[in-house]
């Protein structure tokens, strides 16, 4: 809380921390988590940084009452039954009054679930809450995991017809390469480091799961609690 706090200034009435999970030892899907973790805040916290904050997890922000009572707090999503706290955000932040708090002592630790099928569930109700979105901000969204998509579907269809196999194989190696650094880099700030270890699998395993989510979304209407 003293580490939040001390990011308000008398512009910055909106902060927004790193909600980690648990790590539990030996797990591959705890390392699928904190994957799928550590992309979202690095998400987050770079369009937070570049102007244009869109999201946050109630598991780790702040913000002054004022910001609430000007947006009317949660009145605008209360027929939506998940995600109060990150719609809020993208209601009511702007790079104007939001930054973010990232050192290790302002991270938050929540207990992961243990079963595919929990996790699962889980993220389809996230995912319902991003439709709820800015129209910017579902656009720049629906782009990064077109992008993924398209880097995996493009290059196997030119390797397969061997076109220009070379200069494809280099393009995948440099693509990999940069974003191992990249992302290795803000892995190790939130004190993810150990995921980046598996990054290649993980991140085909992660956007073979969205895209499972997103097909299972349309089909049938995730269950809420009560």
């Amino acid at each position: 809380i003293k580490e939040m706090s001390s990011n308000f200034t008398a512009q910055k009435t909106i902060v927004l921390g790193y909600g980690a999970y648990e790590k539990i030892a030996g797990s591959f899907l705890n390392k699928l988590i904190r994957f799928e973790t550590l992309l979202t805040a690095v998400s987050y916290f770079s369009w937070s940084k570049m102007g244009h904050p869109y999201m946050g997890v109630g598991r780790n922000m702040a913000y002054k009452k004022e910001e609430f009572f000007n947006v009317n707090g949660f009145i605008e999503h209360m027929k939506i039954r998940s995600g109060d706290d990150d719609l809020f955000i993208n209601q009511a932040a702007k790079g104007s009054n939001t930054t973010i708090c990232c050192t290790p002592d302002s991270f938050t630790y929540s207990r992961p679930k243990t079963t595919f099928k929990e996790w699962f569930t889980q993220k389809r109700r996230h995912i319902t809450t991003a439709t709820h979105y800015k129209g910017f901000d579902k656009m720049q969204l629906g782009c990064f995991h077109f992008s993924q998509l398209f880097f995996f579907i493009l290059p196997s269809v030119l390797l397969a017809f061997q076109f220009q196999w070379i200069i494809v194989t280099s393009l995948i190696g440099f693509r990999y390469l940069f974003v191992w650094i990249s992302l290795g880099f803000s892995a190790g700030k939130l004190k993810e480091k150990d995921v980046m270890y598996w990054f290649p699998i993980l991140e085909m395993m992660l956007l073979f799961t969205q895209m499972n989510i997103f097909i299972t979304n349309i089909v049938s209407k995730p269950v809420h609690w009560k």
